[in-house]
């Protein structure tokens, strides 16, 4: 069940005032570093709310990855762990699995769950590890200057593709949502953006299910969310959340990949009739 945050009152002026907006507690007083326009910070809230709301800020760890999101330790208010390049979610099982009362959130960019650490994602989820991760996608390296990474999506140039990613070549971006939904220990897999208001809502619905995934002990979790790197694409904030709208998600479809939630609602519909038809049959009977 999830607390009911207590209502915080301020003064100012000698008038008191009900507090409805401020800094999430789960987050520290640190002013984020990531570069003008970019949706980390926006990330880093959405996931500090759906911490606070839940109540398991004193329950939680964190996995540190290699990328962008290295110093997240230094925003997120409980423990941290940094991790070596693609190793996030072998710390993240050892912790869960010495720790098992511990809510453990692992949060990664594509650099590092999908190219580095793709053993280690494809492993955690088949083994349906307690352990919910929030993926980054911006189809970039971006810590180390713009190189292609697995999700560049075809045609788009990075500094290690010039000319524009070619499948012949180098292959196709790769899609971690739809290849993890099919393994039978993910529990919740959800991909959305944060190009504008209405998606970053259905982001914090995403994360907070993600997070009832883990603390109802149903498997591993995951969402992916299409985020942007402004200077690295070489473009304006706006361009670039744009261009995750309109580019970005015609390569990788926003919606739910896999919901046991949804599943055990569907099954518990499918029931219903049967049930209410054996009971009639149960009073014919009598």
């Amino acid at each position: 069940m999830e607390a009911v945050p207590e209502k915080k009152r301020v003064t100012v002026d000698g008038q008191d005032y009900e507090l409805v907006f401020g800094r999430p507690a789960s987050l520290t007083s640190k002013p984020f570093t990531y570069c003008p326009g970019c949706n980390h910070g926006t990330i880093h809230r959405l996931v500090a709310e759906v911490i606070d709301e839940l109540g398991i800020q004193h329950r939680c760890v964190g996995m540190a990855s290699v990328g962008c999101s290295v110093f997240s330790y230094e925003f997120f208010d409980f423990d941290f762990i940094s991790c070596a390049h693609g190793r996030a979610l072998a710390v993240a099982t050892g912790v869960k699995r010495v720790q098992p009362d511990t809510v453990v959130l692992s949060y990664q960019g594509d650099g590092d769950l999908a190219a580095i650490g793709t053993a280690e994602t494809i492993h955690a989820a088949n083994r349906g590890e307690r352990i919910t991760t929030i993926f980054v996608n911006n189809a970039i390296y971006g810590m180390t200057g713009g190189q292609m990474a697995p999700t560049t999506i075809i045609g788009q140039r990075t500094t290690t593709t010039p000319e524009g990613r070619d499948e012949h070549r180098i292959g196709w971006p790769i899609r971690m949502s739809e290849m993890l939904a099919l393994l039978p220990g993910v529990a919740f897999v959800a991909r959305t953006t944060c190009h504008d208001a209405k998606s970053i809502l259905k982001t914090k619905v995403a994360i907070k299910k993600a997070f009832r995934a883990q603390l109802e002990d149903r498997g591993f979790s995951m969402v992916e969310i299409l985020s942007n790197c402004n200077v690295n694409w070489r473009m304006t904030p706006q361009d670039a959340v744009n261009w995750v709208g309109e580019e970005m998600t015609k390569v990788f479809p926003p919606g739910t990949y896999k919901d046991v939630f949804a599943e055990d609602q569907e099954k518990a519909r499918a029931d219903a009739p049967s049930k209410t038809k054996a009971q009639s049959s149960e009073k014919t009977e009598v």
